[in-house]
């Protein structure tokens, strides 16, 4: 099938607008691949160092010349999802020994939580910790020790940063492996319900807690398609992780046998062999707009159009927004996942998954597959699915059909036409939705402005019975200059019992939601924010504000608007507790999020 003529032509697009960044890029990654492999330049000193606590591999690594692996590993047991990979580094090391190679742990990155600093302090440092890993893996791979590299991380901010890096260290091969997704649990909707019923006084605490730790119950990422798994599936459309690995469960045969196998492949593409596969190469401009068609016909997390343009420029590539919305209009929503429908990753992976998803939008032609990943040319080997027969890994075709319509459907016979994010722009400034999880009903709202410049504040009026009439909740300040743009998604569960009261409801904010939201309408990402004067911070209480995920506009209509003087809150207490101290020069020269909101690109 021929490429799709707007996939194409926004390709292009990228391609000419990146030519000079790219080009530098190419240029400097070129010539540290040219120096050849790194650890014939260290001295006799600076290599004993580095090998003096690795024991039986000393003397590989001081006279061998086979490759030598950096793994740089996000594993804490904070998350879930990050728990398992405790396990990876032994395993690595075995299966490069077996090949007659060697690994390291390079270093480790922070990881956080966002899911237990969601609507805390904490949450504020949440965004920032993207370019916290991507520093912190710079420094793991300035031992200049390393002829390859696996990266171990799954969540929110860690897969972005850890990009961030693989694409600064580009003359390096990496290999992503991930952990996979914790068995299935109470189903999603229903911890939602069970919030949503918290929230309206209806249950306590103790009914909260009993909900959440069933939903939450063991090693793995989350369940829904959240942040964290759209990462798993950008890695695989992007090239980084091998076919099919995305979502097979932790601490399983099948599990350590991709990790293996990962190894292996690590050890295979680098300079010192024939098949030489440096990040900087598979991280391209094709690789980019695989990785946003992806997310459009998944209905992934809006944190994305935050991470995406700051991963591309550190390998010289230039999103816009515009990319995204083109990309949306054509790509069809192909998935229904939670909080886009009931469905879960486990759900969707025993659908066919990726593997179909790929298959589908190849043969649409709306993908890219003249690319280049860790497994081979192309997008074609990703449309099989790794299996376990007799103790031996293989990839067999996967199912040409969908096993469950109601999750997953064919390219011609979607779930919507386009794809669940859109872009908003208007009076008020520059914004996205993700209108994939919003009923049709819901997404065109014009109402009444109420304003406020902290989250607990829209709690507390919420149970103050203060919301009566159709609201357009205005959350303002909570951009990455303001307070490091925290996401929001606590206000979720209250926002939402106002819809099931009857009200129209809708949140516009410069700061962000959860991959996890979805069910009300929400602008978010404004920009440019309030506390760089954007018009968001010109509006008032009671003032008429039209939010529009139709049309994609994103106005306010109070007359005379343009003429006041932007609000200017005391955000001293930004500054102060638990870390946010150590964030002041983050604040000052983080960029605006239509570009990423990033400090180290």
């Amino acid at each position: 099938m021929p490429l799709n003529p707007t996939i194409a032509a926004v390709t292009d697009r990228i391609i000419a607008r990146s030519a000079e960044a790219r080009g530098a890029y190419l240029e400097r990654i070129g010539k540290a691949a040219e120096a050849g492999p790194v650890r014939a330049h260290l001295s006799c000193g600076n290599q004993a160092h580095a090998y003096a606590a690795m024991g039986a591999d000393q003397s590989a690594l001081a006279t061998g010349n086979a490759p030598n692996i950096g793994i740089v590993t996000a594993y804490n047991d904070m998350l879930s999802a990050h728990q398992p990979f405790e396990r990876f580094p032994a395993l690595i090391r075995e299966a490069a020994r077996a090949k007659g190679a060697t690994a390291q742990v390079a270093g480790g990155v922070p990881a956080m939580c966002d899911g237990v600093t969601q609507g805390q302090p904490g949450m504020e440092l949440s965004l920032f910790s993207r370019d916290v890993i991507a520093l912190a893996a710079g420094v793991s791979l300035s031992h200049n020790c390393f002829d390859t590299s696996i990266y171990l991380g799954v969540c929110d901010k860690i897969v972005p940063g850890l990009i961030i890096a693989a694409a600064t260290f580009g003359h390096i091969p990496a290999v992503f492996l991930p952990a996979g997704p914790m068995p299935s649990g109470l189903p999603n909707d229903e911890k939602s319900k069970v919030r949503q019923q918290f929230a309206a006084g209806e249950i306590g605490r103790d009914k909260l807690m009993e909900a959440e730790m069933a939903s939450y119950h063991g090693p793995g990422t989350c369940t829904f398609y959240g942040t964290a798994n759209t990462n798993q599936m950008l890695m695989e459309f992007m090239g980084l992780h091998l076919p099919g690995s995305s979502f097979v469960n932790p601490n399983t045969p099948l599990r350590d046998a991709l990790t293996v196998a990962g190894t292996e492949r690590a050890l295979e593409i680098t300079a010192q062999g024939n098949d030489y596969r440096p990040a900087g190469q598979v991280l391209d401009e094709k690789a980019f707009v695989n990785g946003i068609v992806g997310l459009m016909a998944t209905g992934g997390s809006t944190n994305l159009i935050l991470h995406l343009p700051a991963m591309a420029r550190a390998a010289g590539v230039l999103l816009d927004l515009q990319d995204f919305s083109d990309i949306s209009e054509t790509v069809p929503l192909m998935a229904k996942v939670y909080p886009n429908g009931l469905a879960d990753v486990n759900h969707f992976h025993a659908a066919g998954g990726l593997q179909y998803l790929i298959r589908q939008l190849l043969s649409a032609g709306l993908l890219h597959n003249d690319t280049l990943t860790v497994a081979g040319e192309g997008l074609g080997s990703y449309t099989e699915e790794p299996k376990l027969i007799d103790g031996k890994l293989t990839w067999q075709p996967s199912a040409e059909e969908s096993q469950n319509d109601r999750i997953l459907r064919p390219a011609s016979d979607p779930f919507q036409r386009t794809g669940g994010l859109k872009e908003l722009k208007g009076s008020m400034g520059r914004g996205v939705m993700k209108v994939s999880a919003v009923a049709p009903e819901r997404q065109v709202i014009e109402a009444k402005a109420r304003v406020f410049h902290d989250q607990n504040d829209v709690k507390k009026a919420f149970q103050a019975g203060e919301f009566t009439e159709d609201t357009v909740v205005i959350v303002r300040f909570q951009g990455p200059k303001a307070n490091g743009m925290p996401e929001l998604h606590s206000l979720t569960p209250p926002l939402a019992v106002l819809q099931d009261r009857g009200l129209k409801v809708a949140l516009v904010t410069d700061g962000r939601m959860s991959g996890a939201s979805g069910k009300v309408p929400a602008a978010i990402h404004v920009t440019p924010e309030a506390a760089m004067g954007g018009p968001i911070g010109k509006v008032q209480d009671g003032d008429l504000v039209r939010v529009d995920a139709v049309a994609g506009t994103l106005d306010i209509l109070a007359e005379g608007w343009e003429a006041r003087t932007p609000a200017s809150p005391d955000l001293s207490r930004n500054k102060h507790g638990i870390g946010r101290e150590l964030f002041e020069a983050f604040r000052q020269t983080v960029g605006a999020s239509d570009e990423g909101a990033a400090v180290v690109v």
